[in-house]
């Protein structure tokens, strides 16, 4: 087989790689996989098509809602939508495989999509990835039944029904007990958040029907998740969701083909 020659951007190629290794020399064989997987890959991303570096779990069920996103992205004219699974291997048994495509395809990519639904598997450490330079301004959240507020400051009919399913899947109470508080707090938040919402009581119950017969327990998090989430919501790039059909229409919330990424205007003389 002919050894692949180096593309045009070797340099800056080779300056993302080395970051990701952390600077160690690489050997000549390592090279070489490299300049073949950037060969294969890589130009997808540097095509007239805008590309969506998709992340989170791979595991069923969760794959299904990165699928949900990916397909949804797929029918905009002019989207890559993709996920590192879809992509072949790096095959190298001494460095990080994982570090150098994460950090090849988040540098290239027009956009990296974030589906989160827990708070451990391979998903959080791209968090942490993600909400800083060089990827943050591209970057967009969609973390399943995440909610700031609490509910003595309830603001929207998306944290009712995260009150809601918090309460519903407690373990300490009671049926009754749950239900009780569940139309206690519905009540409260029809006054004001839920007052001309159309069949938003029934939703709420909707929901935690749904994911009782799921067997699915509310996504939960760590504080540190919580605050990373919190800071992409500050900065409009985060979009919570309870459903995969919430989470569907979310995905219209992002950049679309159509629209420049906002870098690279700010990048121009």
């Amino acid at each position: 087989m002919t050894d692949p020659s180096p593309p045009p951007d070797a340099a800056d190629i080779m300056t993302v790689v080395h970051k990701a290794v952390g600077g160690i020399e690489l050997e000549p064989a390592e090279k070489r996989e490299i300049w073949r997987f950037t060969r294969r890959e890589l130009p997808y991303l540097w095509s007239q098509r805008t590309s969506y570096f998709i992340l989170g779990s791979y595991r069923d069920p969760y794959i299904r809602r990165l699928r949900a996103v990916q397909n949804e992205l797929t029918k905009q004219l002019g989207a890559y939508p993709f996920t590192m699974g879809d992509l072949l291997e790096l095959p190298t048994e001494r460095l990080n495989t994982f570090d150098i495509m994460f950090s090849l395809l988040a540098t290239y990519s027009d956009y990296i999509v974030g589906v989160f639904e827990k708070e451990n598997g391979g998903e959080a450490p791209e968090l942490g990835e993600i909400d800083d330079s060089p990827y943050f301004d591209k970057s967009y959240v969609f973390p399943r039944d995440y909610a700031w507020v609490t509910d003595a400051n309830l603001e929207s009919k998306h944290h009712v029904i995260q009150a809601a399913l918090e309460i519903a899947f407690t373990d300490d109470l009671t049926e009754d007990e749950a239900r009780s508080k569940i139309d206690s707090l519905v009540d409260r938040a029809q006054e004001s958040i839920l007052d001309g919402i159309d069949g938003a009581e029934e939703e709420v119950w909707d929901v935690i029907d749904d994911r009782t017969d799921e067997g699915e327990d509310p996504a939960t998090y760590s504080w540190v998740h919580l605050n990373k989430f919190r800071k992409f919501e500050l900065h409009d790039q985060c979009f919570p969701w309870t459903t995969t059909e919430e989470l569907r229409t979310a995905v219209a919330e992002l950049p679309s083909p159509t629209t420049r990424p906002e870098w690279e205007a700010r990048d121009e003389p």
